[in-house]
């Protein structure tokens, strides 16, 4: 009986217990729900109080400018143009003088000599050959004019390639105009052909083609504007992040670039190429290289002066040393030099030629997409939306399918997406030719 008794109160227990947790976890449940509703209004409230950046328009000079100025790539070149200056400072210091003191003892080892201390105190300095001197001053010289041919061949490289950049991304986003334009159209002609299906006038299976389209469509516009992404990101990353993502080009992919004639480009190129400056520099530094390496086997002088003092005299002592190029008469750092003067003498013809050959290929390539826009421009384009247009309309009335819409529409996709390729590759030609030039804004960012 007893323990029947303690089984009931045993259960009740249980039972209040679970109640209590049911009820408390109730509460729980209805504490969020009804906090959540603050909660999400106080998020809300607080994403639209966050601070918009402003939409920064910036030209493609400003833009050069910008990541001449972030990258790094570029400030360690100007390192190394600073590392030769202090070369040539090097290159340009005289030898120091040697001081020397010598003491002992004097005994006497006969009967006359007086014994004591002795100390002497010498003086030399090395003279050196006039020839070898100016040869290494020189060298150290044209290897400045190099590493800044360097520096100019990196800026020209880096200005380009952020010119070809931001005009990718101005393509990009007009290919997504394009693909916006298109999904417009799209989604119109699924309107009426939805409206001719309920009627009757239509077939079900046009439908389903336009619908078909449809997501194509959207497909093409999300994959451009992906494109477009990425091309930002790309020139964000040329400039070394200095450039923010609220940013837009100021410019247009119908810019044009007034250029000089070949011929004159032909001969600007083989002076002011950057790599051609480095190549003329650098044989120039080898040149002289091999002067001084002749000139090392002319011997220095080393004069020296001195005082000796013991307890009975004091000595005043010169002398003249210099060293006799008997043995080695530097043959092999000769001939180590006049070989690397006529390495760079071959890579320097062999780059001009293929600057040359470089040129006539961006030349023609700009001339050749200066045809097909001028064919797209003046009749392709037009020919393409008159037979979209036609289409339409002989579709409303019935006298064509949509299969022929649908067909007209991807033909003047297409045309539309050449013309801007068209002149994308204008630009990238144009943007080869400035590099070849070795162009590139040289004025800082005023800010």
């Amino acid at each position: 009986m007893i323990s029947y008794i303690y089984k009931c109160q045993a259960s009740i227990f249980f039972k209040i217990k679970i109640r209590h947790a049911r009820t408390s976890f109730l509460y729980r449940v209805l504490l969020v729900l009804a906090v959540i509703p603050f909660t999400s209004a106080f998020a809300e409230k607080s994403i639209h109080r966050l601070p918009v950046a402003p939409t920064v328009f910036i030209s493609i000079p400003a833009l050069q400018r910008l990541g001449l100025e972030a990258n790094g790539l570029i400030r360690a070149a100007s390192s190394r143009v600073d590392a030769a200056k202090a070369g040539v400072i090097s290159a340009g210091a005289y030898p120091n003088p040697e001081l020397e003191f010598a003491g002992g003892h004097n005994r006497a080892r006969a009967v006359g000599p007086i014994s004591g201390n002795s100390f002497g105190a010498y003086i030399s300095q090395r003279i050196e050959n006039p020839f070898l001197r100016s040869a290494r001053i020189g060298a150290a010289e044209a290897a400045v004019e190099a590493t800044k041919a360097g520096l100019d061949r990196s800026r020209a490289d880096l200005a380009a390639a952020l010119r070809v950049r931001a005009y990718e991304l101005l393509l990009r986003q007009e290919i997504a105009k394009v693909e916006s334009g298109v999904l417009e159209l799209m989604q119109e002609i699924r309107r009426r052909v939805q409206v001719g299906v309920e009627t009757g006038e239509s077939a079900r299976f046009e439908l389903i083609k336009a619908d078909a389209e449809v997501l194509t469509a959207k497909s093409r516009k999300e994959t451009a504007l992906l494109d477009s992404l990425r091309a930002r990101v790309n020139l964000i990353k040329l400039t070394a992040g200095a450039l923010t993502n609220s940013f837009e080009i100021k410019a247009s992919l119908l810019d044009h670039e007034n250029l000089p004639p070949l011929e004159a480009l032909r001969e600007e190129v083989q002076v002011a190429n950057p790599d051609v400056s480095r190549l003329l520099a650098e044989l120039n530094s080898a040149y002289l290289t091999t002067k001084k390496e002749r000139a090392a086997v002319l011997p220095s002088l080393q004069l020296k002066f001195g005082q000796q003092r013991d307890p009975e005299f004091a000595y005043n002592v010169a002398s003249l040393n210099f060293e006799i190029p008997l043995f080695d008469r530097r043959h092999g750092p000769i001939a180590v030099a006049i070989s690397e003067s006529e390495r760079l003498k071959e890579t320097l013809d062999y780059r001009r030629f293929e600057i040359s050959q470089l040129l006539e290929s961006s030349w023609q390539r700009k001339k050749i997409a200066e045809r097909r826009i001028e064919m797209f421009e003046t009749g392709i384009i037009n020919q393409a939306e008159s037979a979209l247009r036609v289409a339409q309309a002989a579709y409303r009335f019935g006298e064509r399918g949509l299969l022929d819409v649908l067909d007209a529409q991807r033909v003047l996709r297409s045309v539309r997406a050449d013309l801007l390729q068209a002149r994308f590759e204008y630009q990238m030609a144009v943007s080869e030719i400035l590099r070849l030039r070795g162009q590139y804004p040289k004025e800082k960012i005023t800010k």
